[in-house]
């Protein structure tokens, strides 16, 4: 098979969470055991960061990714979902594997993974796992895809584990309650390794002690090693700087993620490195450029991404309550500093299994964005909410707006409506943010 028929086929063939939800979610990690066997386990022979979280950990794991690059190590990052191309999942400095590699991976294994039964992320985690292992990397940033204790990734022995947040996602698979969603993330801590905790909720300090004790794990919170004091957003030159205190000293970080949460993730970024020093070298220089240019360095999409200027057009993925509290935040940067004197334009679209209640809350909590106008859309997989349903639950929290059975039509809408000092921002799923950004590719915004 060429790359398009294995990908045709993948698709076709195999369970993916993406799309089906939790019909794909496997709850033991059986297959991924089963896979790394036949392929000689990979994931022993590369040095690795293992990251976790409800939000955060994509923008977590480009940071890292980017300051290991410019420190000179060859990187593998491994995240899931992609935007555009399957083989954003799957990158070593930066450089997507190859369409061949991907095709030569499937056809080679193909018979024999047939008795496993494998999920479309159970064989991707086989192929990230070979890849790197093959290519030698120094350092593999894995980001879990779902949860943490029963997330195929779990099967490495990381130097270091990471847990960015725990907030309210995928309920219907990691419990009900912060507690529960805690003690599912919590399974990524392993015998004798770090775990650092980014954002501490006190309620959950007590599952974080408790599991690291039990496997002689030190814990450590960033909030008590880089306390962020203020933030400066440069809209035009696309860049944020931020001040954090370390010890008796102040740090100053710029980034070219702009998103008003990475105030959130860069604690966790700068006190990882800090963690890491001992087993490798950072210089100063490295840690800035790498924070600085983590979208040239990695290739990343969808964190809060201008897309246009006039209108501003900005996309990104934040898709749950706490991420959509971000997003309304960042609205009101927006108009507090003048960036836009118009109207708000917000194409808006979910998928089936999310609980939408507190993701209308999180919106409808604000008057700018409840004087918005709202272009309701399906996301163009199975998952996606169709657009008539996502209008009617929004109408009843006073968001008002027209329905498109497309993110592509409701984009085009939106711009044909809006005029040059109004904003549009896409968002609400990762998937209508991808299908967003396929229109940008091919030049239709």
């Amino acid at each position: 098979m060429n790359y398009r028929e294995t990908l045709k086929w993948l698709y076709a063939q195999l369970p993916m969470f993406h799309r089906l939800g939790a019909a794909a979610y496997k709850d033991n990690l059986d297959n991924t055991i089963a896979i790394c066997s036949l392929l000689q386990n990979p994931e022993r022979k590369f040095k690795s960061i293992h990251i976790a979280g409800t939000n955060g950990k994509g923008s977590c794991s480009h940071y890292l990714a980017s300051i290991f690059q410019n420190a000179g190590y060859k990187t593998g990052l491994y995240t899931s979902p992609h935007l555009l191309d399957f083989r954003e999942r799957i990158k070593i400095n930066g450089k997507l594997i190859s369409k061949k590699k991907v095709s030569h991976f499937v056809e080679k294994h193909q018979d024999a993974f047939q008795s496993i039964k494998p999920s479309f992320f159970e064989w991707t985690v086989g192929l990230a796992f070979q890849h790197f292992a093959e290519e030698k990397v120094d350092i593999a940033i894995i980001e879990t895809g779902l949860g943490g204790r029963l997330d195929s990734t779990n099967v490495i022995h990381p130097l270091l584990s990471i847990i960015t947040n725990i907030s309210f996602d995928h309920q219907n698979l990691l419990g009900h309650t912060l507690a529960q969603i805690a003690g599912e993330k919590a399974g990524i801590i392993k015998k004798n390794v770090p775990i650092l905790i980014g954002e501490s909720n006190p309620a959950l300090v007590q599952i974080w002690e408790k599991k690291s004790k039990i496997l002689h794990s030190p814990v450590y919170y960033s909030q008590n090693m880089f306390v962020h004091k203020k933030e400066k957003y440069n809209p035009h030159k696309n860049y944020s700087e931020h001040t954090f205190q370390r010890k008796n000293k102040s740090i100053t970080i710029y980034s070219d993620l702009t998103g008003i949460y990475q105030k959130f993730n860069l604690p966790i970024v700068l006190s990882a490195i800090e963690l890491l020093k001992k087993d490798f070298h950072f210089s100063e220089e490295s840690i800035s450029k790498g924070t600085s240019s983590v979208i040239s360095s990695t290739g990343l999409f969808g964190r809060w991404q201008l897309i246009s200027k006039a209108p501003r057009i900005i996309a990104d993925t934040g898709h749950n309550k706490a991420g959509l509290e971000q997003l309304v935040e960042g609205i009101r940067r927006e108009r507090k500093q003048g960036i836009f004197k118009g109207k708000l334009h917000f194409v808006f679209g979910v998928v089936n299994d999310k609980a939408r209640t507190p993701m209308f809350q999180a919106i409808a909590q604000d008057s700018l964005i409840k004087k918005a106008e709202f272009y309701f859309c399906k996301p163009g997989i199975p998952r996606g909410l169709s657009a008539h349903v996502l209008q009617k639950e929004a109408s009843s929290f006073h968001l008002s707006g027209g329905r498109y059975r497309s993110v592509k039509i409701a984009v085009l809408k939106a711009i044909a409506i809006a005029r040059r000092d109004d904003l549009i921002l896409i968002g609400g799923s990762t998937f209508v943010v991808a299908d967003a950004l396929k229109m940008k590719m091919k030049r239709q915004i």
